[in-house]
């Protein structure tokens, strides 16, 4: 098998499990927020900051994040896999979607714990 790296031979199954695991923790944290939102009431700033303040609420949103940039990831490397040929152009969208991935993790971890 030639190319079978960039192909992603044999990512079926846990692929599947990534998706599936990733749409869960999405599904249980809306609920959550939706849960969280209705018995708070926030009307404002304070109050929808306050909503995030707890310990819990704060690593169930960082789970969240992570879980939905995984399930983004699976998703983009699935359609580049299906639909780009070129072995060049598959290595550098997959190094730019990376990249903003990544970015995107860290930007949200900064504002679940407010360090910037």
């Amino acid at each position: 098998m030639v190319g079978g790296a960039l192909k992603g031979a044999r990512y079926g199954l846990r692929d599947w499990l990534i998706q599936r695991a990733s749409a869960v923790i999405a599904a249980g944290y809306s609920m959550l927020l939706l849960a969280r939102g209705l018995w708070v009431h926030p009307h404002t700033l304070a109050q929808w900051q306050g909503l995030f303040d707890p310990l819990a609420m704060r690593l169930a949103s960082e789970l969240f994040l992570w879980s939905i940039l995984l399930h983004a990831w699976v998703g983009v490397r699935d359609v580049v896999m299906d639909y780009i040929h070129a072995a060049s152009a598959k290595l550098a969208l997959y190094g730019l979607v990376i990249l903003l991935l990544a970015t995107y993790g860290l930007w949200g971890t900064f504002i679940v714990w407010r360090v910037i």
